[in-house]
Formats: C-alpha cells, structure tokens, sequence
C-alpha cells in the first residue's frame, strides 16, 4: 500500500507498506479521502515536534474492510476516525478526559497517521457516517469536533454575542457551530473579501474587517459592553491580543489557532482589569464526534462551501505548500487516496 512519510522536517516520502492486520479490538479501514490542515503544515515544516519519520494526517473517512467498531460498524460502512488516541486508564481518561490521556498519541504526529491507503484503529476510535453525509466533505467533521469542543468548553448560550476573529476553515465553522448552540449574534471578523461573503452565507449576522470596524460592531451590537464570546481562529498573538480587546468584562476568549511562536506582547493589564476567561481546547471527546455528524444530517452546519482543492496522496507536498497560497479562493484541501 501505498503511504506518505514525514522522513523530516520538510521532506515526503511516498513510498510502499506491506498492509496491516488488524488485531483484536481493531479495525482495518480503506481510506477514501483526508483533510489537510493548519496543523499538518506546521508538522510537516517543524513547527509542531513529530515523531519523525512518522506516516502524517489526522483528518480521514473510509471503508470498513474487516473488524467491527464498538458502535456497530460492520465491513463495508463508512466511518470517520477519531485520530486521538488514549489508554482508559489513566488519570485523565477515569475522568472521560480521554484527549488529555497520559498516554495519549495524535496520530499522524506521535504515531502513524492517516495519509495511507489502508490503516489499523481502535474499534473505539470509528464512527459510523450516514447515508445523507458526502464522503469527501466529511473529513471536516474531524476539524468540527474540536470546534464543538472548543464551544461546548465555554458553553455558549442561547441570546449571547459571539466574535469570530479569522473566516479560514475553522473560522467559519465557529459561526456555524456558535449559531447552532444558539448564539443570539455573531460577527465574523476577516480582511478577504471572499471569507468575508461566504461567512454571510454561512449564518454570520455581520462580517467586518479587523481594528476598529471589529471594536464598533461589537460595541454597538452589545449596548457598549463588548461580546460575551470571542474565539481567535488565526493563531497571532496580534489577533489574540484584539480578541482581549473586544471581550466585554467577564467575558470567554476561546484561543482556537495554534501558536508555534513562543514569546509576545498581550494587554496584560486588560486581561486582569476584565477579568477575562481564557478557554484552550486541545482535541475533541469522542461523543462530540456524534454530536457533530448529527449536525451535519441535520442540516445546521453546511459543509459544502469548504472542499476547493482536491489532490492525489502523491501531491502531498505540492498540497501542504498550498496552504501557504493565501492570494487564491483556498478553503479546504482534500486528499484522495
């Protein structure tokens, strides 16, 4: 089978494996189609530590080809990997805190990950995909369980104001998942004119650009106060430091991005004098992927809008160096296998 190794930073390697057998407890899966994301870029260039050489991706949806999940999956169902992998043992995981596991592993990053024509999961890690989900589309729903989490930790509410700073992939699915928790208003905040029209399709009730037209909508929608929620999707400092600035006091900033920068300046002083809340989410819980493929049957959260490039797993490097193309109509990048 064929697979795509990180030998090192900056270095892919398509090359052959012997398919894997699947032992007890495990399923064998034919990968049909994988995402690529912020975070495989940043893997694949040295910014996030990896395992190296390590098999990358952690976005996946296949074919059983043999085993059973613990959800009832047989050979021959659809299913979407939960790519964090845990040991219910441990401290974290008697808390059903299986992402924080002691011994947890991301595949794709600590293991071998997913850009591979066949791979070998726990039964635990599969979940079953409708009939009325699109195959290729539904690798995103990986990336909407860390949203969900990311909002479900800050438990949104109906009737509040929520901020989105940054419309890519994730921002967009935070004005989704935000107004289908019930979010009263929610303003999209981008410089891309594109992002900024498709955030208006996609639900948000205002789309303004960063500074001060971001400080005035939220202002004005709030009687002055500032948004109860701001989620920062762009992994700056600057933007999270914006995000400060335009919560109300007591209000919840959720730190989406990722930051690979280890040194900065923040509002420090305003951060105490609000008396902020800081929500970090690292990965998503397991029935959080339930929750977010019943959204997508449902119809609440459109995925459709987000596929615009598609690649073969041999044009993994040209499709990683996409990512980095902000000047074009990018949204997702899809890997078929």
């Amino acid at each position: 089978m064929k697979v795509a190794l990180l030998n090192k930073p900056k270095e892919i390697l398509i090359s052959e494996r012997e398919r894997p057998v699947p032992r007890e407890n495990q399923v064998l899966i034919k990968v049909r189609y994988t995402g690529i994301c912020g975070t495989d870029g940043k893997i694949f260039d040295g910014g996030i530590p990896s395992n190296t050489p390590v098999i990358m991706g952690h976005e996946a949806v296949g074919e059983i080809i043999s085993g059973h999940t613990n959800n009832g999956g047989v050979p021959g169902d659809f299913v979407i990997i939960d790519p964090v992998l845990y040991c219910s043992n441990c401290f974290y995981c008697n808390r059903n805190e299986t992402h924080l596991c002691e011994n947890g592993a991301l595949m794709g990053r600590d293991v071998d990950g997913l850009f591979s024509e066949y791979v070998v999961v726990p039964a635990s890690n599969v979940f079953l995909l409708g009939d009325k989900i699109n195959l290729k589309m539904a690798p995103l729903i990986q990336v909407m369980t860390t949203v969900l989490h990311s909002q479900n930790k800050a438990n949104i509410i109906s009737g509040e104001v929520v901020v989105v700073l940054g419309l890519g992939v994730t921002g967009l699915l935070q004005i989704q998942v935000a107004k289908a928790l019930g979010a009263k208003v929610v303003i999209g905040v981008s410089r891309n004119p594109f992002k900024r029209e498709l955030a208006e399709n996609m639900g948000a009730n205002f789309v303004v650009d960063h500074g001060i037209e971001a400080k005035k909508k939220a202002l004005d929608v709030t009687g002055g106060r500032g948004a109860d929620v701001v989620i920062e999707s762009v992994g700056y400092l600057s933007v999270l430091a914006e995000a400060i600035d335009l919560s109300r006091i007591g209000g919840r900033i959720i730190p989406f991005g990722i930051y690979a920068t280890m040194e900065g300046k923040l509002p420090f002083y305003e951060f105490y004098f609000k008396e902020l809340n800081i929500i970090n989410a690292r990965a998503a819980l397991p029935n959080e992927f339930t929750e977010c493929i019943e959204m997508v049957e449902e119809n609440k959260v459109n995925l459709s809008p987000f596929i615009t490039h598609t690649y073969k797993i041999s044009e993994l490097s040209q499709a990683i160096l996409h990512l980095d193309n902000p000047s074009d109509r990018r949204l997702k990048v899809i890997l078929e296998v």
